[in-house]
């Protein structure tokens, strides 16, 4: 399948075994969706890369708008690639950004791109392997003013990433207004999200969560944003990102979020 084709194409990924498929999605004219063992990972719009289909890659994209000023350049560091969706937005959102993406499964990568090209002028390096192993083959001083971290998906999350010392480990590859974003998917009680914004307010200077306001109940499964800043919370970032949606939104910091991060 070439872009726009309107065919399905599919790849073994020899790391989990499982494959990979990408088909033309039946409700988005231009729009395609990337499965992995069946379940849908990723929507890519080839014909509209800064609109993001995916409720809770909408609200990470929302995180990324308010990162930095309106169409400015940033350094991003996606670690997990899927179809790359977020890379894709800040390449149509903020053209002349460098970004970064790390990807354990070497087949993904290779069969996304080939399918789904990136954007015309996308400065995007990619590195294969472990996300936290990849931090040592990044040049030293380079830092990042986003990373976004969507590998997290139920209760058996990699230990050696689901750790306050890996979020301080990415905590030290930020720039200094620096945004780390963690989409967790968790199933109903949270047990993940409450580990994962208890981790992460270890390691950062303060931690937020955005998701669909219901989700916060706990009794249903779903994807829950955290976003760590270096310092506080921002004012008015919660009504920002309330007001942005999808809707209906929901922001949990300071104090609100203490009853989430245990």
């Amino acid at each position: 399948m070439q872009a726009g084709s309107g065919r399905s194409a599919a790849r073994f990924l020899r790391t989990s075994g499982q494959h990979a498929s990408i088909e033309p999605d039946a409700f988005t004219g231009g729009g395609y969706v990337l499965s992995i063992g069946g379940a849908e990972q990723s929507h890519v719009d080839l014909a509209r890369p800064d609109h993001i289909f995916y409720e809770y890659l909408r609200r990470i994209g929302h995180l990324v708008d308010l990162a930095a000023p309106a169409g400015t350049p940033v350094t991003a560091l996606h670690l997990g690639a899927g179809a790359l969706t977020l890379a894709r937005y800040i390449q149509a959102t903020r053209p002349g950004s460098i970004q970064y993406t790390v990807e354990l499964e070497r087949e993904l990568l290779d069969f996304v791109l080939r399918q789904l090209p990136l954007p015309e002028g996308t400065d995007l390096h990619a590195i294969i392997g472990d996300a936290r192993d990849a931090l040592t083959e990044l040049d030293p001083g380079l830092r990042f003013d986003v990373v976004i971290l969507d590998i997290f998906s139920g209760p058996e999350a990699p230990a050696h990433l689901a750790s306050t010392e890996f979020y301080s480990e990415l905590r030290e590859r930020l720039a200094p207004k620096g945004l780390l974003i963690v989409n967790v998917g968790d199933e109903p009680g949270l047990t993940l999200v409450r580990s994962q914004a208890a981790a992460m307010r270890r390691a950062m200077g303060d931690v937020a969560a955005v998701a669909e306001a219901g989700m916060f109940d706990g009794r249903y499964p779903g994807n829950i944003i955290l976003a760590g800043t270096q310092t506080s919370w921002p004012s008015g970032w919660s009504e920002e990102l309330t007001a942005r949606g999808p809707h209906p939104a929901r922001v949990l910091a300071g104090v609100d979020l203490d009853a989430l991060a245990v």
